[in-house]
């Protein structure tokens, strides 16, 4: 029952983060559509929008933000894997198991601890862009911190869950 328990809640953490990867990744082509808009009204029109502008770096944000789940679940993260590669299976889940445990979880914990107070100021004044004419949503924007620290930790945990299915011989989630 247990061993079922953590395959459905791998499967539904991989499910999640495969489908918001895939989503906000649709931003990528949004900020070249609107980066193209915003040189051709500023070279071709003589105009220019400070909230298009803005829009492009709150879209590079939740891609960013947003989209580290998903990268890590495809294990598409840039590493330094010289002895990475050359482990065995259990090798590489020692590795992940470890790394997921004393770094990337107590990282995320850290980072959501760290940015409450921060998202919560933001959002009593409902922050919005100090530029005239700028985006009145920063508190939303700030609110991605926390958010990516939630859905990075959940694939962390799920990463360790995989990993640790490895080591006892019992592959989870798959």
């Amino acid at each position: 029952m247990g061993k079922a328990i953590i395959a459905a809640f791998v499967r539904g953490v991989d499910g999640f983060s495969d489908w918001l990867g895939r989503t906000v990744a649709w931003l990528s082509l949004g900020m070249v559509l609107v980066t193209f808009a915003v040189v051709v009204l500023r070279y071709g029109f003589n105009e220019g929008w400070i909230a298009l502008q803005e829009s492009v770096v709150y879209m590079h944000a939740t891609l960013f933000m947003l989209g580290a789940a998903y990268t890590l679940k495809h294990d598409a993260h840039v590493r330094v894997d010289i002895f990475y590669q050359r482990l065995g299976a259990k090798g590489r889940a020692w590795v992940d198991l470890l790394g997921s445990c004393l770094l990337l979880i107590p990282f995320c914990c850290f980072v959501l601890w760290a940015s409450w107070d921060y998202v919560a100021a933001s959002w009593q004044v409902r922050e919005s862009s100090r530029e005239a004419g700028g985006l009145p949503a920063v508190f939303l924007l700030k609110s991605l911190i926390p958010l990516f620290a939630v859905v990075l930790a959940l694939q962390g945990v799920a990463l360790a869950l995989r990993s640790l299915g490895v080591l006892v011989d019992r592959p989870v989630g798959e």
